[in-house]
């Protein structure tokens, strides 16, 4: 074989093996995004779980208060009100894409956090409510499921950063353009709800 034919051969293995190169890491990056892109939907399923939870939870809240607190129908229809809106709103999946969705949802779900701190506010006028055995389980339960809604969203924030940070970054951008990997929303608190609502007397 000759000299030229070696170094032929030399080149067109390297080319080769760039080639290959190149497409293990086209590979390896499309398939991380799709990984971070999936962990993120079961984060956000996470979230929707704790907030399920607490909507379940309101209407025997309201319930009990309602028996001691009789007079006080323009708090209990703030959270009925609030309650409704939040379910109205459905944000799949496909939808946490879409910072309009999500803010609606977002927005939604701080409404009925305010109302259920008014509604806290209400009982604190009422000792015996506080002393009652039911209310004091579902306070207990409520206070839980606020603290795990803190917890959920933000791990699902930690998720999206990651998902963000890789299909901002050069060259995986490209890659990210290609296949229609966008950027998704943070779940952003809203001034003056940094803190859940205070269950606890």
């Amino acid at each position: 074989m000759s000299k030229g034919c070696v170094i032929s051969s030399i080149i067109g293995g390297a080319f080769l093996f760039g080639i290959f190169l190149i497409v293990m890491y086209f590979v390896s990056t499309y398939n991380s995004m799709v990984t971070l892109n999936e962990t993120a939907d079961n984060k956000w399923a996470q979230v929707e779980n704790q907030y399920q939870r607490r909507f379940d939870l309101i209407p025997n809240l309201v319930e009990i208060v309602k028996g001691y607190a009789k007079h006080e129908s323009g708090t209990f229809i703030a959270v009925t009100e609030a309650r409704s809106k939040v379910s109205q709103i459905n944000l799949s999946a496909n939808d946490l894409s879409d910072p309009a969705k999500f803010q609606q949802f977002q927005n939604a779900q701080d409404g009925l956090s305010s109302a259920l701190s008014k509604l806290m506010v209400v009982v604190e006028a009422y000792p015996e409510l506080k002393a009652n055995e039911n209310f004091k389980k579902l306070q207990d339960e409520l206070a839980g499921t606020e603290n795990r809604i803190a917890v959920e969203r933000m791990r699902f924030n930690d998720e999206i950063k990651s998902y963000n940070v890789k299909i901002k970054k050069f060259p995986a951008n490209f890659i990210a353009g290609m296949f229609g990997f966008t950027e998704r929303p943070y779940f952003e608190i809203e001034e003056g709800t940094e803190k859940a609502p205070k269950i606890e007397f």
